[in-house]
């Protein structure tokens, strides 16, 4: 097989060695080894996934500010640990886990390996653009030209409004019937990727949907009669800085291809800048100060860069500042000095205020999911000292999500059913605008895996052959011009009139709120009729919201105790649920600072099926909590880890709960119409989801 050879001056592979020698840690004189192997053995980043039984485990967790993945399921989450140290705070934690890539560094050089094969074996793949590889930056900016100058009526690249922290410009491509001319009242679908830098798949996703929809428009009818409904904005690269150091700098290179006289005497290969493939955050040095050009790259030593940065999918509004986003920049989820604080973040606002955007997807990787607002567990108490609850429109999201898994086979849940987020992408959007949003994670089992998986994902693989991602995304299009989950409005006027909607309002964070608006604008066609697709007038946010208030005292329960038992050793008590419970809590206690465990089973089919457990670090109690517990017979075991207590006490509550409704609030937008700069009317007008209202346009037409 060959090798893909890159020529590199001499000087700058000098330049870059001599940053990693002169970063914290092992130098030369540290080991008889020499620099190479130092470097190739202190830094090993792993995968591993941590066992966590409880809700409580995922907080404590979180806590810990370790590189948590967004990979999890009911009693694990997957996390990168780039250090010796970071093992040993999570198994002081009381933390067990399971290795699954024991050396990331040399998985990299696997891949490398896997994508050189699959090029060389089929030539071109079937994507639209036939890629065999993952797209360096500026590739994505030459298909980006590329589609435009193929395609120029229906397909325009722009540049956003603010530069990167690095200085670099961020592109976005417009697709759309007369994508030139002015919007005549057509919704927006958005679509984004690479909000974090090591999930190069997200943007590779997002650049072949725009490639689909720039060759089908005038050959596929679907495809067809949807861009003449809508436009779509595709933003494939949200964090150009942390995806070109990911991508650029820490792609597994051999220094043997670089130069034929290798720095290192040939003696091994190595991660040219180990920490940067697993980067998350963006270029963030030091809050509210811009950093000279290049500073970001020069901080090599940084295990998976999050030892400054911000997590941009904590950064948005939306209930910025709350759970699962951390207020200490050395975190993995910092989220900032306050919200929008990043100039990637605010051209992404700044879409979502003036595009009249009725679908918002942000890809990611990975662990096949679709998950829908809100991001906080519905029983979390906000600023407002009520429950969070449910977004309003659960039902429909759930809905439409349940429509797109069934084209790509992930899961369908809340983002908080893989653990508490605060300040994400969709929460936002959704919030403000009404407009739904969701966060897709691609793939099973890695952040940038090998390419031919990328392929699948998005075409389709298996019993999902055929649909994929694509077909995904295309469901997405058509929710976004559907009329039933928007407002239209409608009226007649003169040709060229401006209407614009507009209201400003208080966006909540998680303890106060900012200054914020929409602003939407169309011009009225050649026939005179409008005909606007929109947004509804008032946002969830501030709509009547439903949630369970949990009963204070449990309308069953009974106290069981037992002991003294043998270490290893495991008792089991039955207990059985005769009504349905809200909660189910079974608590552990015992008088000593030992250590016991708690695992809590159900009788299903003759068989016992784990349905929550409790692992404490030796001396915390243990807690089950167990939501809408059905009717059954349980099983709760103590098992004694380590423990020489002489009794303990278990008790099992059941509770209940009562639905409660919050007031809410109705919202109007101010409609106004001008020409040639001149405001002639100006109405309010209220507008709700799948409601068809007709405008008085009269005072227009002076």
């Amino acid at each position: 097989m060959s090798r893909l050879r890159r020529t590199v001056p001499l000087a700058a592979v000098a330049a870059v060695m001599a940053a990693l020698l002169a970063a914290p840690g092992p130098t030369v004189a540290d080991s008889p080894r020499g620099p190479a192997k130092v470097i190739d053995a202190e830094f090993r980043p792993s995968l591993i996934t941590v066992d966590t039984p409880t809700p409580a485990d995922k907080r404590r967790l979180a806590d810990l500010g370790l590189d948590l993945t967004e990979h999890g399921g009911r009693d694990y989450v997957e996390v990168v640990v780039h250090s010796a140290a970071e093992l040993l705070e999570l198994t002081t934690a009381g933390f067990t886990y399971d290795v699954r890539i024991a050396d990331l560094v040399k998985r990299g050089a696997e891949i490398r390996e896997i994508d050189e094969a699959y090029a060389a074996r089929v030539g071109r793949s079937p994507l639209p653009s036939g890629r065999t590889g993952y797209r360096q930056l500026v590739d994505y900016k030459r298909d980006m030209d590329k589609l435009e100058a193929k395609y120029p009526k229906h397909v325009k690249h722009f540049k956003l409004q603010r530069n990167s922290l690095d200085g670099r410009h961020i592109y976005g491509l417009e697709i759309g019937q007369n994508v030139n001319k002015a919007n005549t009242g057509r919704p927006t679908f958005l679509l984004m990727g690479v909000h974090h830098a090591r999930e190069w798949p997200s943007g590779e996703l997002a650049m072949e949907f725009a490639f689909d929809l720039a060759q089908g428009y005038g050959r596929n009818p679907r495809i067809t009669a949807l861009l003449q409904k809508a436009r779509v904005i595709v933003i494939p690269v949200v964090n150009v800085d942390g995806f070109n150091l990911s991508r650029r700098d820490g792609e597994f290179v051999d220094l043997r291809d670089l130069n034929e006289v290798d720095p290192l005497g040939g003696s091994t290969s190595i991660l040219g800048t180990p920490g940067r493939a697993y980067m998350r955050k963006n270029c963030r040095i030091v809050d509210g100060q811009v950093a000279p050009q290049g500073t970001c790259a020069a901080l090599l030593s940084t295990p998976g860069g999050y030892g400054h940065g911000v997590d941009l999918n904590r950064n948005y509004g939306g209930f910025w500042g709350g759970p699962g986003a951390s207020a200490l920049i050395a975190d993995p989820t910092y989220r900032g000095a306050s919200a929008f604080s990043e100039p990637e973040t605010q051209n992404i606002r700044d879409l979502i205020r003036t595009r009249n955007i009725t679908m918002m997807i942000s890809n990611h990787t990975f662990s096949n999911l679709v998950l829908r607002p809100n991001g906080v567990n519905p029983q979390t108490i906000g600023a407002d000292g009520l429950p969070v609850g449910d977004a309003p429109d659960e039902q429909a999201l759930k809905q439409l999500g349940a429509r797109m898994t069934a084209q790509n086979g992930y899961a369908n849940i809340h983002g908080w059913q893989l653990y508490d987020t605060t300040g994400t992408t969709e929460d936002y959007s959704y919030n403000a605008t009404g407009g739904f949003g969701y966060t897709f994670e691609i793939g099973a089992n890695e952040f940038h895996p090998p390419f031919p998986e990328v392929v699948d994902e998005y075409v389709g693989a298996g019993r999902h052959a055929g649909k994929g991602n694509r077909a995904a995304y295309l469901i997405a299009l058509e929710h976004a011009v559907d009329r039933r989950y928007s407002g239209v409005l409608r009226g007649t006027t003169k040709p060229g009139t401006v209407l614009r909607l507009k209201k400003t309002f208080r966006s909540p964070t998680w303890e106060g709120s900012f200054a914020d608006f929409v602003d939407t604008r169309m011009t009225v066609p050649r026939s005179g009729k409008v005909n606007w697709l929109v947004n509804p007038s008032t946002r969830p946010v501030v709509r009547p919201r439903t949630y369970q208030l949990l009963s204070k005292t449990p309308f069953a329960s009974e106290t069981f105790t037992g002991g003294p038992s043998a270490p290893n050793s495991s008792t089991d008590f039955e207990y059985v649920v005769r009504k349905k419970a809200a909660v189910f809590q079974v608590d552990l206690d015992w008088p000593t600072p030992d250590d016991f465990d708690l695992e809590v089973y159900k009788m299903v089919s003759g068989r016992l099926v784990e349905v929550g457990s409790s692992g404490n670090a030796p001396g915390e109690k243990e807690q089950v909590l167990i939501n809408d517990a059905t009717p059954g017979t349980y099983v709760l075991r103590v098992v004694n880890f380590a423990a020489a207590s002489p009794t303990y006490e278990l008790k099992a509550s059941l509770f209940g709960s009562v639905t409660k409704t919050t007031a809410g609030k109705r919202e109007s937008y101010t409609l106004t119409c001008s020409r040639a700069g001149k405001v002639l009317d100006t109405q309010r007008v209220f507008i709700d989801r799948g409601q068809v209202k007709g405008l008085d346009l009269r005072g227009c037409r002076s």
